[in-house]
């Protein structure tokens, strides 16, 4: 094989790689196509339960491609217990049981209570069994929320496109085996250093997503019953009242210093500058009638002596 072919064969795949990250997923008919263990294993594996009759039920083509559907299921409960603590204990227990696991805790005390925050993984076939218990912990159910992400078609994708970029990198693999020239060497490789990265990130995505709809996640949030509530008499809370006249106090308080600070540094500076000239003209016209009235009184005649009798 020439350089030249070499090289136009080699742009040829790049092309055919562009056009496998860009293509629309196809509707196979068996919904994962996936050759590695991260494919869900068909429902149609699993024993079929007879039916009513003593028959065997069969499974339809539509009943059976809703079950390979891949839905990852998320809960969000907030449940009233009379205490936190020990209903956190069973929950991990609870999950344990359905060999999941508590993926994070947290707990935040106060006066009189504790609230616990807990994330739950459970296989999703324990999904409801799993609410459905934590449900009978409670003595109020305060929040539910279910949902779920149907992501089958972005599993297929996923899974298409894989199997493009497989084949192109057989196909790039055997072209450079038969390569001689350096440069068409280094071509081909290029192409095969790309095609093995986005044949990682798929894969790293579908596990992701596999390993998502395997195990359902429920978050949790415990909260004390009534009883273990902070004591509160109609809305008023004594602490609270201190806490505010404690700051009010001290606002005021700092309100006169900065006050007293402003007279002294500032005031008092700008009063004297302003108060002097009124103060010397003041002493200069005291000090100018003192001397009229020592002149006066010099120049007035003494009183004459009166004789004595």
């Amino acid at each position: 094989m020439t350089s030249r072919m070499i090289r136009a064969t080699a742009s040829m795949f790049a092309g055919l790689i562009v056009l496998a990250g860009c293509a629309p997923a196809a509707a196979p008919a068996p919904m994962y196509e996936a050759r590695d263990s991260l494919a869900p294993r068909p429902a149609a594996e699993a024993p079929q339960q007879p039916a009513s009759g003593g028959s065997v039920g069969v499974q339809s083509p539509d009943s059976q491609a809703v079950a390979n559907r891949m839905v990852i299921r998320t809960a969000s409960l907030t449940l009233v217990v009379d205490d936190p603590a020990n209903r956190m204990q069973e929950a991990t227990r609870l999950a344990g049981e359905l060999q999941g696991y508590v993926a994070s805790s947290s707990t935040s005390k106060y006066e009189q209570g504790v609230r616990v925050a807990m994330t739950l993984r459970v296989p999703a076939e324990q999904f409801e069994e799993a609410v459905r218990r934590l449900r009978a912990l409670a003595s109020e159910v305060r929040e539910e929320q279910v949902s779920g992400q149907d992501v089958t078609a972005e599993y297929t994708d996923f899974a298409s496109r894989l199997k493009n970029l497989e084949a192109a990198e057989a196909q790039l693999r055997e072209i450079m085996d038969n390569a001689t020239n350096t440069e068409d060497v280094l071509s081909v490789f290029n192409q095969l250093t790309q095609i093995r990265s986005e044949i990682e990130v798929i894969k790293g995505r579908m596990q992701f997503l596999s390993q998502s709809a395997a195990l359902a996640t429920i978050n949790l949030i415990l909260l004390p019953d009534a009883l273990a509530q902070p004591v509160q008499v109609a809305g008023w809370r004594p602490e609270g009242v201190a806490k505010d006249a404690v700051e009010a106090l001290v606002s005021i308080l700092q309100g006169l210093v900065s006050l007293l600070i402003w007279l002294v540094i500032v005031a008092m500076p700008v009063g004297l500058v302003l108060v002097a000239p009124f103060i010397v003209l003041i002493m200069i016209l005291r000090r100018r009638s003192r001397r009229r009235a020592a002149q006066n009184q010099l120049a007035s005649p003494l009183p004459p002596t009166q004789p004595a009798p």
